[in-house]
């Protein structure tokens, strides 16, 4: 089924970045460090990679950025508030200059008609927070999480009514050490994950329920890392690998945000694996309270992935990034008695070794959409790739644009299929620091020019994929060629 239709009135059409990813100034105007400033200078050291200092100074562009986004057509623009940009010390004392940079970002979307939906976190923890008791992995984290999101809810509450409040759940526990500043110990130590993942949960439960108290009309949702895992044969070994990779990698987190409670063959399997983590009497009841609290799903959709029956005696093993961009692959997953990943050789893959799957789309939205009932937004879906500036200040993208638009017909069908989608948001608005690739591997309908060892002066050049955009949001959607 091809399904190419005008999509429902008062579908918002736009894109996402994240504040450490595409702001930079990094230490200006009193913010203080965050975990991924730290982390992304680690990386520079390591790979070469740009750090997250400048990126791509949108905290200097916002209004041209703003504008950039006005000339596409945006109605929604989702983005992330730097949590030590707003409250340096994690806690405390506000930084005036960082809350009102928010208050004007907000101020100028609104005045091009652009609806902003605000992520809470996105990865970039406030190192004051880290230094003192190494972030998620204290309890203390949960009030302190509540504290900011209490803060920032008050403070815009009369101009932002869709939030998300954590990102990628599922790819912080996989990625840890990427997504956390952490010790060599506690990536070693794989219970260290879920116990954080649990510290999560029962910060996103607090958060939703001060959203609910104190913005009128909140919408509230989290963004999560969406993958359908299929079997690599129809040989019922790897099948059952499948069923217990889509409950480990998407129905734990769902089931927690969703339903409010965690999914019970998950649970005994990271007792038999030595992995459960300590749930504090009252802490059930908390997320449980959260998920009457939650709105719709946030979708963050680029990839499906193929899994076998696990070998017999093979470690755990998380997956880990390609992070070259010189094609070969990306390492597989493997948890212990449940699935080993592999390749699927019915797709092909990006140089970054993400396959391109877009019917993958189409059947994790009916999944959520059978099995909870929910609105979805897709928060991110995007093609990280190798662009050129030519001469004349043309980006030729037709990979960017035939990636986008096979995912926007797989969510055509799945509406079509009862799936009730509030927007589409893909990553990037423009380009902006990535943080495994830097900003070699670019995602923005805007052309930022710096390169990874070369700041410049990030002057901005719309891609062809910027004017097919802004076909497909004056259609509706309806139009794609």
């Amino acid at each position: 089924m091809d399904i190419v239709r005008e999509f429902p009135e008062g579908f918002m059409w736009g894109a996402a970045t994240s504040a450490y990813q595409c702001e930079g100034a990094a230490l200006e105007d009193g913010k203080r460090e965050s975990q991924q400033d730290v982390i992304n200078r680690e990386i520079h050291d390591e790979y070469g990679y740009a750090d997250a200092s400048v990126t791509a100074d949108h905290y200097h562009h916002y209004k041209e950025d703003v504008a950039l986004m006005a000339e596409m057509g945006f109605t929604s623009y989702r983005f992330s508030i730097s949590w030590a940009r707003v409250l340096p010390d994690g806690t405390g004392e506000p930084n005036p200059a960082g809350v009102r940079f928010y208050h004007d970002l907000i101020a100028e979307l609104r005045s091009h008609g652009i609806e902003p939906v605000v992520t809470m976190w996105h990865y970039d923890l406030p190192m004051a927070l880290v230094e003192r008791y190494g972030g998620w992995r204290s309890r203390q984290i949960v009030d302190d999480f509540e504290y900011y999101a209490r803060f920032i809810l008050n403070e815009y509450k009369d101009e932002v009514r869709y939030w998300l409040t954590i990102n990628e759940q599922s790819i912080v526990v996989n990625y840890i050490d990427r997504k956390n500043l952490i010790s060599k110990a506690d990536y070693f130590n794989p219970r260290f994950r879920y116990q954080a993942n649990h510290y999560m949960n029962l910060a996103h439960a607090k958060a939703a329920i001060a959203a609910h108290e104190i913005v009128e009309g909140a919408q509230v949702g989290a963004a999560l890392d969406c993958a359908p895992y299929y079997p690599a044969s129809s040989d019922p070994a790897d099948i059952l690998a499948a069923r217990g990779a889509n409950a480990f990698k998407n129905y734990f987190y769902m089931d927690a945000y969703i339903k409010g409670e965690y999914t019970p063959s998950v649970m005994r399997y990271l007792e038999r694996q030595g992995l459960m983590f300590d749930i504090e009497p009252g802490d059930l009841d908390l997320i449980k309270r959260g998920s009457e609290c939650f709105d719709f799903l946030g979708v963050n959709y680029y990839q499906s992935a193929c899994v076998k029956a696990p070998t017999p005696g093979a470690s755990r093993r998380p997956k880990d990034n390609n992070k070259t961009g010189k094609g070969g692959h990306a390492v597989s997953e493997i948890q212990p008695d449940l699935f080993e990943g592999t390749d699927n050789p019915h797709l092909e893959s990006t140089d970054f070794s993400m396959p391109i799957d877009p019917n993958g789309l189409e059947f994790i939205l009916e999944e959520i959409n059978d099995r909870y009932g929910i609105p979805v937004m897709i928060c991110e879906n995007g093609f990280g790739g190798y662009d050129t500036l030519e001469k004349d200040g043309s980006v030729h993208d037709p990979y960017r644009i035939e990636y986008l638009r096979a995912h926007i017909k797989a969510i055509g069908r799945a509406i079509a299929n009862g799936v009730t989608v509030l927007g589409y948001n893909p990553w990037s608005a423009m380009d902006l620091l990535s943080t495994s690739n830097g900003i070699a591997k670019r995602y923005g309908f805007v052309y930022v020019d710096r390169t990874d060892d070369d700041e410049r002066e990030c002057k901005r050049y719309r891609k062809d994929s910027f004017w097919w955009y802004r076909n497909v949001i004056a259609t509706n959607g309806k139009n794609l060629e």
